[in-house]
């Protein structure tokens, strides 16, 4: 058996995890998305990889450690192995899972609000499963909040056009801090191309060394998660043997400041990570 522990990410700065695609695409950095919203996600694979280097740099010098909780590294497959195993046998299961972060509230620009957390029915009822909180009822699509203000007749204006807000209701248990911001929310077939609109998007050129234009190949475009979006993400956690609690974080801490995906050096991927209910004997959530 597994304890549920869950994570909460707020993004601090834009956040791009994503690939590089060909030069077929226009050479555009694009995010990694769920397959049914078409929305944002985080891998678990990236959210580990982050957590597994913070645990080396709290850690140093007790790699055991590291490895206990996160598994063998996938070793070089050619690298000389003195023992004669497989390459399969050189890797081990780790105590902590993670699945992958989905957006929760995403911030859209408003005019006349300025901002409003836009989130669909289905993000919201994982986010409810996550968090164990089977009491909360699901919203209707077009629910605002209390806090947001419509124009007349309960219009909400998009850069797309107008949205009508048919239901009120206080959405403050939907947010991890139970503070309500000005938020919609919108149908499940709807979120994808509100999410399109709300992306962060740069574009970056590399230029050559003695003249003011592009080197070859080096104009690219780039896509990621504005600042202040919410993502949630489960958490997997087996008991350990010896009775050592996982920490994550430097002074047994369950909230730091974190960088995900990629562009870190140019302002990208600052984000406050929060883990609750992370000490597996503990029957009390934490933060």
């Amino acid at each position: 058996m597994y304890h549920q522990a869950y994570g909460i990410i707020k993004t601090l700065a834009p956040l791009h995890v994503g690939a590089t695609a060909g030069e077929e695409r226009g050479n555009l950095n694009l995010i990694f998305r769920d397959q049914f919203t078409q929305t944002g996600i985080i891998p678990g694979s990236s959210i580990r990889g982050r957590l597994r280097a913070e645990m080396r740099q709290n850690h140093g010098g007790e790699e055991q450690k590291v490895r206990k909780w996160y598994g063998n590294d996938v070793p070089d497959r050619n690298e000389v192995d003195t023992v004669d195993r497989t390459f399969s046998d050189r890797t081990t299961e780790s105590l902590v899972k993670f699945e992958y972060a989905s957006i929760v509230w995403l911030p859209v620009f408003c005019p006349g609000q300025p901002i409003v957390w836009v989130s669909c029915p289905r993000l919201l009822k994982r986010y409810r499963r996550i968090t164990k909180q089977e009491n909360l009822t699901l919203p209707q699509k077009y629910t605002r909040s209390q806090s947001l203000t419509p124009l007349p007749n309960n219009k909400l204006f998009f850069n797309f056009g107008f949205l009508t807000l048919e239901h009120h209701a206080n959405l403050s248990s939907w947010f991890p801090d139970n503070e309500e911001f000005p938020a919609v929310v919108v149908g499940d077939d709807e979120i994808s191309m509100i999410h399109d609109m709300a992306l962060y998007r740069q574009s970056r050129v590399a230029l050559e060394k003695d003249q003011k234009r592009n080197a070859d190949k080096a104009f690219f475009g780039v896509e990621a998660l504005p600042e202040e979006t919410i993502l949630a993400f489960p958490i997997g956690l087996k008991k350990d043997k010896d009775g050592e609690q996982w920490e994550p974080f430097s002074e047994r801490k369950t909230q730091d400041d974190i960088y995900l995906g990629g562009l870190e050096s140019v302002g990208f991927g600052h984000c406050e990570m929060s883990l609750f209910n992370i000490h597996v004997n503990s029957k009390i959530t934490t933060k």
